[in-house]
């Protein structure tokens, strides 16, 4: 038997983007020529789409893993990796998405509707797009982006026109089956409806989608019965019907009490009072139903409702209650405010904005914060030292090293960004004197008592260069791996 769920809790993950690669293109009598590694693949992203055809979160409550693709990594001669496939997650119509505190964070109605709940990390760049005047052949490459991770909260609430709210065995899935199509399961005891039926009703040429909501009892609204799971099925419809059983042999029943019990129990729940209400005295094929109905309808018109006496039995009344149905829904439709087109909002940044924010922290360390840094720091390779002075190239233009020491951060104090932490040395001259050395290394990087000026890394590397006749007695002699260096080209 198909199980129906109206809430899950799914854990999503995007893909990480693919690392690029650090290549350097070789042939034959062409030792050296020049970076060729390709880009990393994007990791594919998790969407969520509504589909006519999903009707419950079932698949969810037994699958709450998802994960999408991650990207490939690339390759030497120019090669960048695949992108990795996205995650498309088909909802049903009304599924709202919450995070796991209560903030909703989308409302999905209508078919088509998407919501992209995790993006996927973005590919690291290879040594061939990393490449510039000043760094020809870097010894690095970028690592990819971690994905989006997500915890959400998925909650179906239906999407109906008329909502029928009532006790238990009060004859709503009967209701319901005679109007539409719909086929419920129906018994003589209580919550034989263990979920919300939708039934699809025509009437002349109006259409409109009724609700049969179970459970309702004293007390559903604080969690008894089964009341609390389904009363978020009435939050969309724009017209409520109360069914009342007017021939129930339950001692202490009666049509007034009954109505009396579920508006209580609308009210607590809250945000239903502006919507119109019917009452439908069902069961009046019963002589018994009949005389109550005829006892009590005057009352409940006094109270402002309009009445109708029904039987899904004889048919008895229906028609004249699916035209209220349709007129209250009409009416309805045509007050709603017309949707307004999908308009692109582009806010620019304010000039002063830098990007990134640093907060001084109370245990003296300083915090960065900023999408860029951030991000710059996730695909860092820092077992690479030329990465990681690449690295504070791109902090120290973007601003960073400024704002850190007008903030007052000394040599040596922690800086957090992300997830990494740092001791601040204001020495390492990011950006400034920038002098290529071997791949994968970084001269700044070196102790400053022992690191060579400028003027001594350029000579040494003119020694390098002389033509073995230049050479004199006790000059070094020049390796393969100096002959090969790329910085040296």
């Amino acid at each position: 038997m198909t199980t129906f769920v109206d809430r899950v809790v799914l854990h999503m993950q995007a893909g990480d983007g693919g690392h690029g690669c650090a290549s350097i293109h070789r042939e034959k009598f062409k030792p050296f020529g020049g970076p060729d590694g390709g880009n990393g693949g994007h990791g594919g992203s998790v969407s969520l789409v509504v589909d006519a055809q999903v009707t419950t979160l079932l698949d969810f409550h037994f699958r709450p893993h998802l994960k999408a693709d991650n990207g490939k990594g690339g390759a030497g001669s120019n090669r960048d990796g695949a992108n990795g496939r996205d995650l498309v997650i088909k909802v049903p119509n009304g599924t709202v998405v919450q995070s796991l505190d209560g903030e909703v964070l989308a409302d999905l109605v209508g078919v088509g509707t998407t919501f992209e709940a995790a993006r996927g990390g973005r590919g690291g760049r290879g040594n061939a797009s990393l490449a510039n005047a000043r760094r020809k052949a870097p010894g690095f490459a970028e690592l990819g982006e971690p994905g989006d991770k997500l915890d959400v909260v998925l909650e179906l609430k239906s999407v109906a026109d008329v909502g029928l709210v009532g006790f238990p065995s009060a004859g709503k899935s009967s209701l319901i089956s005679v109007i539409s199509a719909a086929k419920p399961k129906i018994a003589d005891y209580p919550f034989t409806t263990l979920v919300p039926n939708l039934g699809v009703v025509r009437v002349d040429n109006h259409t409109f989608t009724v609700a049969d909501v179970p459970g309702l009892i004293p007390g559903a609204a604080t969690g008894k019965g089964l009341g609390l799971e389904f009363l978020r099925h009435v939050e969309r419809c724009a017209v409520l019907v109360h069914v009342v059983d007017t021939a129930t042999l339950e001692p202490g029943r009666d049509p007034l009490a009954d109505i009396d019990a579920i508006e209580s129990e609308l009210t607590q729940y809250g945000g239903l009072a502006d919507r119109p209400r019917l009452v439908a005295l069902n069961k009046v094929d019963v002589p018994d139903g009949k005389d109550l109905a005829d006892i009590v309808r005057p009352d409940l018109e006094a109270r402002g409702f309009r009445v109708f006496d029904v039987s899904s039995a004889t048919r008895e009344g229906l028609r004249e209650l699916t035209f209220a149905m349709a007129q209250l829904v009409d009416e309805s439709r045509r007050a709603a405010p017309p949707a307004e087109p999908t308009r692109i909002v582009i806010r620019p940044k304010a000039v002063d904005d830098a990007g990134f924010t640093i907060e001084a922290e109370e245990d003296g360390s300083y915090t960065v914060r900023g999408s860029r840094p951030e991000r710059w720091v996730k695909q860092t390779n820092f077992d690479n030292d030329e990465a990681v002075g690449y690295l504070a190239d791109r902090l120290a233009r973007l601003g960073v090293e400024e704002k850190l020491a007008k903030a007052g951060a000394q040599a040596g104090d922690l800086v957090r960004i992300g997830e990494r932490e740092f001791d601040w040395q204001p020495t390492l001259y990011a950006g400034v004197d920038f002098v290529p050395g071997n791949r994968g290394t970084d001269l700044r990087l070196e102790d400053k008592s022992t690191r060579p000026r400028a003027a001594d890394r350029l000579e040494a590397r003119k020694a390098r260069r002389r033509r073995p006749e230049d050479e004199v007695e006790g000059a070094p002699e020049t390796s393969a791996d100096d002959l090969d260096d790329p910085d040296d080209d």
